[in-house]
């Protein structure tokens, strides 16, 4: 099929189920840290297309459940500010293929492009840990998930 390159966070389940879904349709990842890599500005704004400021944002970022980032007060600008200070708050995965770009594991142009369909019932987006706190966006050392 094609190439993807896959930014993750490290540790993260629904990440693992998007990058296993994705091989089985016989697409070759290059995986690499979401919270790791040196982004900028430009190099951001890309993966985001046309999708309002608010969807940008991972709804279970530490700093959005606790109210202090409020993503649909924001301007672009001030998003990727954000985002850059705080990786955590960038929705993910970010997919790069010869298709194009964009964020989080959902139906649309991308996906279709790769081949993906998603039941109705299938959410391969939202974090797959459960519980009250399920701890999926702390800052990892590698360790925690």
């Amino acid at each position: 099929m094609s190439s993807v390159l896959f930014y993750e966070k490290p540790g993260c389940l629904s990440n693992a189920k998007q990058k296993a879904l994705l091989a089985t349709l016989g697409h070759r990842l290059t995986v690499r840290s979401l919270l790791a890599e040196p982004w900028t500005a430009e190099r951001l704004r890309p993966f985001f297309g046309n999708l309002p400021v608010r969807d940008w944002f991972n709804p279970t970022a530490p700093r959005i459940k606790q109210g202090e980032v409020r993503p649909e007060t924001l301007d672009a600008a001030t998003a990727l500010v954000l985002m850059l200070d705080d990786p955590l708050l960038i929705r993910r995965p970010l997919i790069e293929s010869e298709y194009g770009c964009g964020c989080g594991f959902e139906p649309g142009s991308l996906l279709t492009a790769l081949g993906v369909t998603l039941a109705a019932d299938q959410d391969l987006q939202s974090c797959s840990r459960s519980g009250p706190d399920p701890r999926c966006d702390l800052p990892t050392d590698g360790a925690a998930a």
